[in-house]
């Protein structure tokens, strides 16, 4: 059975990279802007799906295959980094909007709110790295079953990722009201959603198979 210490600890690194902007964040702001919280919610529900589909995949054995398969590793790994650069250029293009401002978008069904947020995360590389490369380094043969410490691990994850970016959902509109008044710091956060975005890719090329 896992530690209490290493549980809690396994929370902070959650907790630090969901707060860490990333391709699900600015869905779920773009998302609860255009079309309301409820939009929002129905989206953060698919995007926990895909969190259940990597801890399900991790207690399969998917950090084996990355291991023994070195080219899957790459591939996803270069995938995700063009991918986060991609968002980078569409944050920072001339003439892109920032993902604090409204916009008039077709309102889409909750069908289609949950497909987009599970493969949304399905295709997040941070989620990714996070259950391929950091959850294993949290479990401990000597512990019991690796079997469960996923689990348990995963189940941690999802609360922690759940709870913030419940938080995000509800106050979202707020915080794009007073972005909206302030065009400089909407400018600003372009730039930094760019930055950042940016330094993820960068990272994640030079991440190591453990």
């Amino acid at each position: 059975m896992m530690s209490f210490g290493t549980l809690i600890a396994f929370a902070f690194v959650s907790l630090g990279m969901v707060c860490s902007p990333g391709p699900n964040m600015i869905y779920l702001i773009s998302r609860s802007i255009t079309q309301g919280r409820m939009a929002g919610l129905i989206s953060l529900l698919g995007v926990m799906l895909g969190f259940l589909v990597y801890i399900i995949a991790t207690m399969l054995g998917l950090t084996i295959l990355f291991t023994a398969v070195p080219f899957v590793f790459e591939t996803v790994k270069i995938a995700g980094a063009a991918y986060l650069l991609w968002l980078a250029w569409n944050a920072v293009k001339p003439g892109a909007t920032t993902i604090l401002s409204t916009r008039n978008l077709p309102i889409d069904p909750p069908k289609k709110l949950f497909l987009m947020g599970f493969m949304t995360n399905l295709l997040n590389p941070k989620i990714a790295i996070l259950y391929v490369s950091l959850l294993p380094q949290f479990e401990n043969p000597e512990r019991g079953s690796l079997f469960f410490q996923s689990a348990s691990l995963g189940l941690v994850q999802i609360t922690v990722s759940f709870t913030v970016n419940l938080l995000i959902i509800l106050t979202a509109s707020r915080v794009a009201t007073w972005f909206g008044t302030r065009p400089t710091w909407l400018s600003v956060q372009r730039w930094f959603m760019g930055s950042v975005l940016t330094g993820l890719a960068v990272r994640l090329v030079f991440e190591r198979r453990q």
